[in-house]
């Protein structure tokens, strides 16, 4: 009886650790239309979904709560998407492609519906991140499908202080760094090599940008993308399901402070995801970055260059 009921109290504490937001009640149908795909043999012998599908993954700069102040610094208002990717899950979901969308990319932001009722004006080369400052997570989606035509099946959040816990439950990452960084705003200082990254520090590496390349969020980018991949990597290796303990850990950072669409909103939707991936390996991601080129109202901002940015977004749909 004890043993039933801690399980059945740490499965109702991982259920509603979960926020989520009614992305599709939200959009309706004013959003592209779902790709036409015919299942595969296998897929009618399989229990768990099979099908291609597009989630947007965001990274959030919220300063809410003690512990992302303490690791980002800064108010709690204002919260922005700072990292932002279209992960593309090939149908049999053993492949992926991940597409970062720069944060600092002019786009059109579209009209966006909020939970008052009424709607944001339509904002003609806006900053890409400020679609979830002004909307939030629906704002982003509907901004994603905009600019790309694809239409976003499910939709994930986590915030600073999440991502660095789950690094700590996961027991770290190991990331390769092909030269050295030293900055001073996010606190990192690394030497050119093989390193293996608590929370803080890889927290530290997915926001800087100012120790690398042209200080610009393109090199950041890069560092971003080699911790998807890390991350991917440390949890094949990592025997969770003979270690109890550090599973809830690990199930618990990763629910705590993540927001998603209502279909993930609970943790059957999660497991069931999580189980249709398991053939999903590191070596099996790629990671690619929308095409862009510099803005020419401002240096400092980028645009989608054309027609590689539509090339690339037409081969996922």
């Amino acid at each position: 009886m004890l043993g039933g009921g801690t399980v059945g109290w740490a499965y109702w504490h991982l259920d509603h650790n979960i926020r989520s937001v009614d992305v599709d009640g939200a959009l309706g149908d004013d959003r592209p239309a779902r790709p036409m795909t015919a299942p595969s043999p296998s897929a009618a012998a399989s229990p768990l979904p099979s099908g291609a599908l597009n989630i947007l993954v965001l990274g959030s700069d919220s300063r809410s709560g003690s512990a992302n102040r303490r690791l980002g610094g800064g108010d709690s208002s204002g919260a922005r998407s700072d990292t932002a990717m279209v992960v593309h899950i090939e149908a049999g979901r053993t492949r992926a492609t991940v597409v970062s969308i720069p944060r600092d990319t002019l786009v059109t932001r579209p009209s966006c519906p909020l939970s008052t009722g009424r709607s944001t004006a339509v904002a003609y080369g806006a900053m890409f991140n400020t679609a979830y400052e002004v909307g939030g997570p629906v704002c982003a989606v509907k901004t994603v499908e905009s600019i790309t035509g694809v239409r976003m099946d499910h939709f994930m959040e986590i915030d600073f202080s999440g991502f660095a816990e789950l690094v700590d439950a996961l027991g770290g990452v190991d990331v390769t760094t092909d030269q050295d960084i030293h900055d001073a705003d996010s606190h990192l200082d690394l030497a050119a090599g093989a390193h293996h990254l608590d929370g803080t520090q890889a927290l530290a590496l997915a926001r800087t940008r100012h120790g690398i390349g042209d200080g610009s969020d393109l090199g950041r980018i890069g560092l971003q993308q080699k911790l998807v991949k890390a991350l991917l990597a440390r949890m094949a290796s990592t025997s969770l399901l003979t270690d109890p303990a550090r599973l809830y850990r690990v199930a618990d950072a990763a629910t705590a402070s993540l927001t998603t669409d209502t279909g993930l909103g609970s943790l059957n939707a999660l497991m069931s995801l999580g189980e249709s991936l398991k053939g999903l390996t590191a070596g099996h991601v790629t990671t690619v970055m929308m095409p862009v080129v510099t803005a020419p109202s401002d240096p400092s901002r980028v645009i989608a260059k054309e027609p590689a940015a539509s090339a690339l977004w037409a081969s996922l749909r």
